[in-house]
């Protein structure tokens, strides 16, 4: 009985927590995580970059030992080179006051957008218009 009784009150003190919603993230919020997710993935261009560097390291290695050792070495397989990804550079972030309307055609603002677009309406049904 008394479990019975503590697993009625924890089942509802987790759905309280399950049905709670949080508010949405501001436009700094927004912008700040994208900002992050761009600099994640140059952050794992650096590190493939790395990677490669060593592994041709350890090739040439490879390559030289048994040559000095007067055995004949097997030889190497063509690969791409290393692309360096150069130095973190952030995207210019579009302001969401500045976008256009995507539904009416017109060129999105250079920039990474961080809201969706502005709405789905076509362009006729905005301006009263007939197609």
């Amino acid at each position: 009985m008394r479990l019975r009784a503590c697993a009625t009150v924890a089942a509802v003190f987790f759905a309280g927590a399950a049905i709670a919603k949080l508010p949405p993230l501001s436009e700094e919020a927004k912008v700040k995580a994208a900002e992050a997710t761009a600099k994640a993935g140059w952050a794992d261009k650096v590190g493939l970059y790395k990677l490669c560097q060593s592994m041709e390291r350890v090739a040439a290695a490879y390559r030289a030992g048994p040559v000095a050792a007067a055995r004949p070495a097997s030889a190497p397989e063509t690969t791409a080179p290393c692309a360096d990804p150069g130095p973190y550079v952030a995207q210019p972030v579009t302001p969401p006051e500045s976008k256009p309307l995507e539904a009416a055609g017109a060129h999105s603002p250079p920039g990474m957008a961080v809201s969706p677009p502005s709405n789905k309406a076509t362009s006729a049904e905005m301006t009263g218009t007939r197609k």
